[in-house]
């Protein structure tokens, strides 16, 4: 059994059926990029897979526990969720908001301080530490936000376009994370607009229109030309390269 079990599910609000019939296995060590156009159903699915939204038929399983029986401390517990929106209303320091990640640790104080440092190293924020959050750049609230989560330490990772406020080198660099991550054991998960960063970090890849997956399997699989041009609507030419792949639209003269 995978970490995450999603089978059949459906999710709509009111008359708007934003996800239809999604199934998704991710297994520790998995890193899964979620990609698709603008509507297609990838942030629904992944508030579907945090808990922050119920299906409307179909369920979830996080680490075999259905997903609406886990009360908050335990869902903190088996995953950390990356939003696209991260809204900070106080002057809390970065160091301040990095350490929200810690609610509820028990840990030593030691390991919370070797946990938030460590973090704060590997998303480039350390020498931030002191700054008013609201101060920040948008793409420093981003790294931030996303330290918050590495030091709540959960075997699940939901990331939600982690990349889209950023700059090429931490773009990079944020992937390199997730990666790592998976590497280390975790299930991890990230919606991405950049085609080119899902096909060089992601073991798997799960496109999605209109609220349904089209096509999944390895980056070389599913990024054909024709899949991409289908669900994007325009013309896309994949480029292979040995091993690697770059994506790109069709430009005419």
């Amino acid at each position: 059994m995978g970490v995450i079990d999603v089978s059949s599910v459906s999710l709509s609000a009111g008359p708007v059926r934003l996800l239809a019939d999604v199934s998704l296995r991710v297994a520790p060590g998995e890193l899964v990029a979620i990609v698709g156009p603008n509507g297609a159903g990838k942030s629904s699915l992944l508030s579907v897979l945090a808990g922050d939204a119920a299906p409307s038929s179909g369920s979830v399983t996080l680490a075999g526990h259905p997903l609406g029986s886990l009360r908050p401390a335990g869902l903190a517990r088996l995953r950390a969720v990356l939003p696209q929106r991260v809204t900070v209303a106080f002057p809390f320091t970065v160091a301040e908001v990095v350490a929200m990640g810690l609610y509820g640790s028990r840990l030593p104080r030691h390991r919370e301080r070797e946990l938030l440092d460590g973090a704060m190293a590997v998303t480039d924020v350390a020498h931030l530490a002191d700054r008013a959050y609201p101060t920040l750049s948008g793409g420093e609230q981003a790294r931030v936000s996303l330290a918050r989560v590495l030091v709540q330490r959960a075997p699940v990772l939901l990331l939600d376009e982690p990349t889209a406020a950023l700059d090429i080198r931490h773009q990079e660099q944020v992937m390199r994370v997730a990666r790592d991550r998976a590497e280390a054991g975790d299930a991890v998960v990230v919606v991405l607009h950049d085609l080119n960063l899902a096909a060089a970090y992601a073991g798997r890849v799960v496109v999605m229109r209109s609220g349904a997956v089209v096509a999944h399997g390895s980056p070389a699989e599913v990024f054909t030309s024709g899949v991409l041009s289908e669900v994007y609507g325009c013309a896309v030419d994949v480029h292979r390269d040995g091993p690697g792949l770059l994506v790109s639209p069709r430009r005419t003269r």
